[in-house]
């Protein structure tokens, strides 16, 4: 396991904990309906598929195709095909709205905007997660140093001559544009406009801020 992995599976397994946290106030009011916006099963199999019957939550999983969705459907977990910014539920339709390292995918800030509107207004409570821009390593491109805060004819330039990216090495123009273009950070000013009325905390490596989290 490299150390990037051991990095992420600890950040996961703290992130965890505090979500868990926010699970365990909620049950005291009864059976939770929580909606995750990009989510996997698989990731609230790490939470826990114990801990979830335990305190008795459903999770709804939305994501914007069918294909990301399939063999999800079953047990503790309902799917639905839809854009994340622009909900088709009434206001508080779900005890909690979740999101981990998605809404610096949804590619304009108008579009960042309107996904935090419909995080606040689906959702009695929420818990979202992003990545820090100013963290000197961007999650999405291997870990390399400071490749997010070059200009993005060099990124695209680089990701044609190099495999940095997640998907590898891009081969022509305008899919080089498209990865530099697919996650666009946030920094902590951003964060909080979008969310104003979360508390909201960082995930920190030696000190530096790697993470972001806001609760409401």
């Amino acid at each position: 396991m490299t150390l990037r992995q051991k990095l992420s599976n600890y950040f996961r397994a703290k992130r965890s904990g505090v979500l868990r946290g926010v699970i365990e106030k909620l049950s005291h009011d009864g059976p939770i309906k929580i909606l995750d916006l990009g989510g996997r099963a698989a990731y609230w199999e790490q939470i826990g598929l114990d801990f979830i019957h335990q305190h008795n939550v459903s999770v709804t999983l939305l994501n914007l195709h069918a294909t990301e969705l399939s063999g999800h459907n079953s047990g503790p977990f309902q799917t639905v095909v839809g854009d994340a910014c622009r909900l088709e539920f009434a206001d508080g339709t779900f005890d909690l709205v979740h999101s981990n390292s998605v809404i610096e995918h949804v590619e304009t800030w108008g579009n960042m905007k309107a996904f935090a509107a419909e995080t606040r207004r689906v959702g009695k409570h929420y818990f979202v997660q992003t990545p820090y821009f100013w963290f000197p390593i961007d999650p999405h491109y291997y870990g390399m140093p400071l490749f997010h805060w070059l200009p993005r004819p060099i990124k695209a330039r680089l990701l044609r001559a190099f495999p940095l990216a997640t998907s590898g090495r891009c081969e022509g123009v305008d899919k080089a544009f498209e990865v530099v273009d697919a996650a666009r950070l946030l920094c902590g000013q951003q964060f909080q406009f979008l969310f104003p009325d979360a508390k909201h905390s960082y995930e920190r490596i030696i000190g530096l801020p790697k993470s972001m989290i806001a609760v409401r």
